[in-house]
């Protein structure tokens, strides 16, 4: 029996390790520091309380259950002998095998900025999303107590990034704001309320059409969303934010969704990564000089049909996940692999209730409004693996469409986003801590 060691309990990993478990000739030992998988195309949501963390996170060991041959080991990877094939985790332990497959993900790229992994909230994990919900939340308690925290920017809000995170999460924070709470928080003043969306560009979702950007602007414009173009933050602030005009933006949230780079763990492999931090892979997505060593999703720079490296996106990553497993599989045949073939589905945002862009398929049909909005919620859901998850998240979604609720607005970690509004920046670093 062959030994397949994967590093990583995302789309990719998970995939791989599904595909592989139904192969009786391999054993599969995956390793996350985390128990469970996160839907990352949905944290935002969790972020802005329109779903529950049960409905973007699912645990990994109910996803594999039902295979002897499939071992789940909650560890915190941070070392790898490519020659060996051989990882060593945070708590001393090795583990070797005779193909290792390193799909490791991703995380926030701060690009230096100063200020920015101290203060800024990234949403790149479900423990992102969650604290920056709480953050929300403790705001909006402490505006109710203290109406005079406005003016110290207790409800302004700055998303750093226009790319789809960044809108995405930029007009959810608009529908919160416009509709979703103030039958709960009536005494609030909601009309002093500030989203500001910043990036270096000169456009919002760059990659997709000029309609869908135009169509996005539109939108996020008409939820009270302040764009900044051409603009980049300097420095961020427990109490604010310097942009490189000069303008400084009082606000105690700001949200990075500036960028990701691999993992921490492509530091600690010894080799010349690529782009971001991450590995340049071959087309059987084998780590060059490495025989049984392949690199997946968002841990790999993975070249498309124009040789380009495709994008971080969840379909890349599962795609690339079943295509690895195969390869395995053949290696161990003896049997020659084959090309990998990336099925595009398109990309799509959503830009908030019944607003939504979509490019379908590698012709890039165009889709705007309701009917873009039900394709995001079609192709996201179907991204879900367990069926539970699905229907449970289009429960979710249907009570917020119809019913304009949202979750429960429990603040359940206040501690670690409590705010000192007294005692300068101190008090901000416990949340990085805890």
């Amino acid at each position: 029996m062959k030994r397949v060691v994967i590093v990583g309990g995302g789309f990719a990993g998970v995939s791989c390790a599904r595909r592989l478990a139904s192969n009786a000739n391999v054993h599969v030992t995956l390793i996350d520091k985390n128990n469970y998988q996160q839907f990352q195309p949905l944290l935002y949501q969790v972020a802005t309380a329109l779903l529950g963390p049960g409905n973007a996170a699912f645990s990994l060991r109910s996803l594999l259950r039902g295979h002897a041959n499939v071992d789940v080991k909650m560890a915190e990877v941070i070392s790898a002998d490519l020659t060996r094939r051989t990882v060593e985790t945070a708590d001393g332990k090795k583990y070797q095998g005779d193909f290792l497959v390193l799909a490791a993900g991703a995380q926030a790229n701060f690009f230096g900025t100063t200020g920015a992994e101290q203060h800024a909230y990234p949403l790149y994990s479900l423990r992102d999303a969650e604290l920056l919900r709480s953050r929300i939340l403790m705001l909006l308690e402490s505006v109710d107590r203290e109406p005079s925290l406005i003016d110290q920017g207790a409800l302004n809000f700055v998303v750093v990034g226009a790319g789809p995170t960044g809108a995405e999460t930029a007009g959810s924070l608009g529908h919160l704001i416009q509709t979703a709470r103030k039958d709960l928080y009536n005494s609030l003043e909601w009309t002093k309320a500030q989203i500001f969306l910043v990036d270096i560009g000169h456009t919002v979702l760059n990659g997709f059409s000029k309609k869908s950007q135009e169509y996005a602007i539109r939108k996020l414009e008409w939820r009270g969303v302040q764009i900044r173009f051409g603009v980049a933050v300097k420095e961020v602030h427990s109490g604010y934010v310097l942009l490189s005009d000069g303008t400084k933006i009082l606000t105690h949230t700001a949200i990075w969704a500036g960028g990701l780079k691999a993992s921490s763990l492509s530091d600690a492999l010894g080799i010349q990564t690529g782009r971001g931090g991450r590995i340049d892979v071959q087309p059987d997505f084998g780590v060059s000089g490495f025989p049984g060593v392949y690199a997946l999703g968002d841990f790999a720079n993975i070249a498309g049909a124009d040789g380009k490296p495709l994008p971080q996106l969840a379909s890349v990553a599962q795609q690339s996940g079943y295509y690895c497993a195969r390869q395995i599989v053949a290696a161990i045949a003896g049997k020659p692999g084959e090309p990998f073939h990336y099925f595009d589905k398109g990309i799509m945002a959503m830009i908030g209730r019944n607003a939504a862009v979509a490019e379908i398929g590698k012709k890039r049909y165009e889709l705007t409004g309701p009917i873009a909005f039900a394709a995001w919620l079609g192709v996201h859901a179907l991204l879900l693996i367990p069926t539970r998850a699905k229907i449970e998240a289009f429960l979710d979604w249907a009570w917020d469409y119809f019913g304009g609720s949202n979750v429960d607005p429990v603040l359940d970690r206040p501690e670690q986003v409590a705010v000192n509004w007294h005692a300068g920046e101190e008090k901000e670093l416990l949340r990085k801590t805890s």
